[in-house]
């Protein structure tokens, strides 16, 4: 079964120095019929004013992902970390036992756009961690996080497997799915043809009991995709 999450049908917030899309309920948008997805729980579409930001504030138990889409983050942590995040580069911070951070915009010009993601553990009380790398723009299936952290890719806390998925024009790949798993597709870029439905940048798409998925990019742009793989 495959299911749509349209962008245009997700919650929104704007505060002025912050314009956010919410995927799923968060903050004071509340909808009992997208309260997150298997161990997925937030993917949050922010867009942060210039110099403007999250000021320090608290975490705990929970996988928090963030994905620069344009712009940098200058980000700081109660466990020490002082980190800028380009465009391109993901970071993943494990809040585990309880972490604090600030996020802002580290420009004082441009704005900052960025994917905010929650993935729920499946350990609780852990050690906070940190990480963060770039995996680069290459074609096809990039893994970005897994549970053992093999290969250098991040390590999460939970049986989850997160992709990015880069189509050229006109190409396509099939993803197989192992039996009892479930998937989301967030579109990024691009549009993206799973079997006989069509994303467009911002949607999203649930998918459960399928084998596997034939994922198409037929327009004449590149397509650029987030691929989570779920309990």
């Amino acid at each position: 079964m495959i299911t749509l999450r349209p962008a245009n049908e997700r919650g929104t917030a704007n505060f002025g120095w912050l314009d956010s899309k919410h995927s799923f309920s968060f903050g004071s948008y509340y909808d009992p019929q997208h309260m997150g997805f298997s161990a997925l729980r937030v993917i949050n579409d922010d867009t942060v004013a210039p110099g403007a930001g999250f000021a320090t504030h608290g975490h705990r138990d929970m996988e928090i992902i963030s994905y620069v889409l344009q712009g940098s983050i200058a980000h700081k942590d109660s466990e020490g970390n002082v980190e800028i995040l380009p465009a391109g580069e993901f970071q993943l911070m494990s809040a585990g036992s309880g972490i604090s951070h600030s996020e802002y915009n580290a420009s004082k010009i441009d704005p900052l756009t960025f994917l905010q993601i929650w993935i729920q553990p499946n350990t609780l009380g852990n050690a906070p961690g940190y990480q963060q790398k770039n995996f680069g723009q290459a074609l096809g299936l990039t893994t970005i996080a897994t549970p053992t952290g093999e290969n250098g890719t991040l390590q999460i806390k939970q049986n989850a497997t997160l992709s990015q998925l880069i189509l050229a024009p006109h190409t396509e790949l099939t993803y197989t799915i192992s039996a009892g798993r479930k998937v989301y597709v967030h579109q990024v870029a691009g549009g993206l043809q799973i079997e006989s439905e069509i994303l467009a940048g911002g949607d999203g798409a649930k998918i459960s009991d399928r084998q596997t998925i034939t994922l198409k990019n037929t327009q004449d742009d590149q397509s650029i995709s987030l691929i989570f793989d779920l309990p």
